[in-house]
């Protein structure tokens, strides 16, 4: 082999050059950082082996290509199909990374790509949980779970799923379907399900439950709900599996606990939130859990007195409509019930009285509730979580 020369050496001195600057000009100017890194990571799972198993029936693209640039532009900047196709993909060197030509990467195709992932959607993510618990040790003894829901501005009329019910956007005009996720204590989703748009959530326990067993095995669990998912058949399902839970309570279920809140043994369990053990009134094997936080006491403090503030000052608007002149007890009322309605967090504080005197003038009296008020304070930030089985 020749010997190098001085100037190939790691000690040639640096040579200036003058460049014209103006005559200099970028061309396909694409992002690479982002692009590569994600697909090392993909190759470190193993996800592009489990892709490549699955069948690729087409002949210019194969199917788990198009899987890839989906799973790329998750990890790198979420966004819908379209986007990927008319911006994404074309801005990123995935075109050189993975071999598809841009002109083969369109929102339709990207599409189906979904369709063909699809059936193979549990082994799916069977397999990404068991090998993110084999990297990162992942612990799945607490797992969470809770629906939401997302609307369609169209009328949707070829999607089964898609039916009007409650909206979490504010969008009852609009069809919609509920995604159920369940993810693990550091928020590493596991298994979801989509399910009817009109579907209460508390029907779609046992169904996840269930899939979840059937998947990865009941184990040494605890399932963490809200409110929502409360129902007796469900509390009956979970107990007959033997099952451990956490589940939301309404807060009414309170009333059953005012000794235990105002006594001041609590456990402190973080900055600003305490809790307290309680077994339950009814001496099953259920065990109470009682939340008292002081952000949200701050909180349901400011919002009560915005409502108790309006509500004053509409009775007193009424009160002083009713000196000036004569007007029908019934319309007063009305007005009352319609105050109170749009005010309904402090209505129960007011005790209000329209009557008719003898030369039928309505008069117009209220009052606020001492024991309503002492309530308030009481379980103000306060929740109630019912659990059973919390022990191995």
């Amino acid at each position: 082999m020749d010997e190098p020369s001085h100037d190939d050496s790691v000690d040639a001195k640096p040579r200036w050059v003058t460049v014209n600057a103006s005559a200099v000009r970028v061309e396909n100017c694409v992002q690479f950082g982002g692009p590569w890194l994600a697909l090392e990571l993909i190759k470190r799972i193993g996800l592009d082996d489990f892709l490549r198993r699955l069948p690729a029936n087409q002949t210019d693209v194969r199917w788990p290509s198009i899987a890839l640039i989906l799973v790329v532009c998750r990890l790198c900047k979420p966004s819908s199909e379209l986007h990927i196709a008319e911006h994404f993909y074309r801005d990123t060197a995935l075109e050189q990374l993975l071999g598809v030509p841009t002109s083969k990467v369109y929102h339709t195709r990207l599409y189906r790509a979904l369709d063909h992932l699809l059936p193979h959607k549990e082994k799916l993510e069977s397999f990404v949980k068991h090998r993110l618990g084999e990297l990162f040790k992942l612990e799945y003894d607490l797992l969470l779970y809770d629906v939401t829901s997302t609307y369609f501005e169209g009328q949707a009329k070829a999607n089964p799923k898609a039916k009007h019910g409650y909206s979490r956007d504010k969008r009852s005009d609009c069809k919609q379907v509920c995604i159920a996720l369940v993810v693990s204590r550091c928020g590493m989703p596991i298994g979801y399900e989509v399910f009817d748009g009109n579907r209460h959530d508390s029907t779609t326990v046992e169904e996840i439950v269930t899939s979840m067993e059937s998947r990865y095995g009941k184990s040494n669990r605890v399932w963490a709900m809200d409110r929502g998912m409360l129902s007796e058949a469900n509390i009956t399902f979970l107990k007959d599996g033997d099952r451990r839970y956490i589940i939301g309570t309404p807060k009414s279920m309170l009333k059953q606990f005012e000794h235990q809140l105002l006594e001041e043994s609590w456990d402190h369990v973080r900055d600003g939130v305490e809790v307290k053990l309680c077994p339950s009134p009814d001496g099953d094997e259920e065990t109470f859990i009682l939340c008292r936080s002081r952000d949200r006491l701050e909180k349901e403090k400011a919002i009560f007195a915005r409502f108790e503030s309006r509500i004053e000052e509409g009775l007193n608007k009424i009160q002083a409509s009713c000196e000036k002149k004569k007007q029908s007890a019934v319309k007063i009322a009305e007005r009352v019930g319609r105050l109170k309605g749009a005010n309904s967090r402090a209505a129960r504080l007011f005790d209000v009285e329209v009557a008719q005197d003898d030369d039928g003038r309505t008069k117009l009296t209220w009052a606020k509730k001492d024991s309503v008020r002492k309530w308030i304070t009481l379980t103000d930030g306060c929740s109630s979580r019912v659990a059973a089985r919390l022990a191995p």
